[in-house]
C-alpha cells in the first residue's frame, strides 16, 4: 500500500486554480433564467422608461433653448456694442473735425 504523500504548496495553488475555472466553466454554460414577468410588472417597466426618455428629451431641449438664449444674447450684446462704437468718418469729415479744431484753438488763443 502507498503512503499518503503531502502536496507542495505550489500543487495546492494550482488545484485551487483549476477548481476556480472548472466552476467558473460551470457557470458560464448555464442558460440564463428568464423569468416570466407579471403583466402589471412590464407594464410598470414600460411605464418607468417611458418616464426616463420624455425626462431625458426634456432635458436636451431645456438644453438647446438654453444655448439659442446665450447666442441670442450674445448677438445682442454684439449689436449693442457696434452701435455704440463711432461711425467710421470719410477721409473729407476727418479733414473737417481736424480743420475744425484747428480753428476752435485758434480762436481760443486769440482771445
Amino acid at each position: 500500500m502507498k503512503r499518503y504523500k503531502e502536496p507542495h504548496f505550489q500543487e495546492r495553488i494550482a488545484a485551487a486554480a483549476s477548481a476556480r475555472t472548472e466552476v467558473l466553466d460551470r457557470l458560464r454554460t448555464k442558460a440564463p433564467v428568464v423569468r416570466a414577468s407579471a403583466p402589471e410588472d412590464v407594464e410598470r417597466r414600460l411605464a418607468k422608461e417611458a418616464a426616463a426618455r420624455e425626462k431625458r428629451q426634456n432635458a436636451l431641449l431645456a438644453a438647446k433653448e438654453q444655448k439659442a438664449a446665450k447666442r441670442a444674447q450674445a448677438s445682442e450684446e454684439a449689436a449693442a456694442k457696434a452701435a455704440k462704437q463711432k461711425p467710421e468718418l470719410s477721409e473729407a469729415e476727418r479733414k473737417s473735425a481736424r480743420d475744425a479744431r484747428y480753428l476752435a484753438r485758434k480762436n481760443r488763443a486769440s482771445s
